[in-house]
């Protein structure tokens, strides 16, 4: 199972290569690849979270948190106010998101799709973890709910299934290996006339 939400695969089944009445029905098609239902609800629901950038954001939040602590609300670093930084941080956050999908992406994901609704997710679990960007409005109970609503919709978001690659190579027309090419004509006109050369000079 990979990291991001897998796309379902719809099994390719090849054609009969010839026509027979006595082959039994179930040879009328076989199955080159397997069907793949891809992830159910729940394993959608586990893979939208983005938890390797929350992971960062978690700790950049804990040190914006101690700085607004020991510092008040004029609480500064390098002379940057830690309320502007905290917003920066959590726009970055959202920035690494789909970045990150991109680079962990394997065959058969749907990157995208995961991508998007990761991204969406991050503020709302942001929030949930006391995102010092959003002190001033910050209430545990309303980023509980909004965090399980928002989790249990996102399962919804289901990936279109795919047909597998191996169909399309088999479909690509292959290159003649009987068409003769314009050096084997010249290489066969060259092999009859060096014997006649041959026999002219004998």
């Amino acid at each position: 199972m990979g990291r991001l939400v897998r796309k379902p695969q719809i099994a390719d089944f090849d054609a009969p290569l010839f026509e027979d009445a006595d082959l039994p029905s179930d040879a009328a098609a076989t199955p080159i690849t397997q069907a793949e239902p891809g992830d159910t609800y729940l394993e959608r629901m586990v893979k939208y979270v983005p938890g390797e950038v929350l992971a960062f954001f978690m700790l950049v939040n804990a040190i914006l948190d101690q700085a607004m602590k020991s510092g008040g609300p004029d609480a500064a670093m390098a002379g940057v106010p830690v309320p502007m930084i905290a917003a920066g941080a959590l726009i970055v956050g959202c920035v690494l998101t789909p970045l990150f999908c991109w680079y962990v992406r394997q065959e058969g994901d749907a990157w995208i799709i995961n991508a998007a609704v990761s991204t969406v997710a991050f503020p709302f679990w942001a929030y949930l973890m006391g995102a010092v960007a959003f002190a001033s409005h910050h209430d545990g109970n309303l980023a509980a709910i909004l965090v399980m609503s928002f989790t249990v919709m996102s399962g919804l978001i289901a990936p279109r299934a795919a047909k597998p690659k191996l169909q399309d190579e088999q479909q690509e027309e292959p290159v003649a290996s009987d068409k003769l090419r314009l050096v084997d004509v010249f290489g066969g006109l060259e092999a009859a006339l060096i014997p006649n050369r041959a026999r002219g000079r004998g």
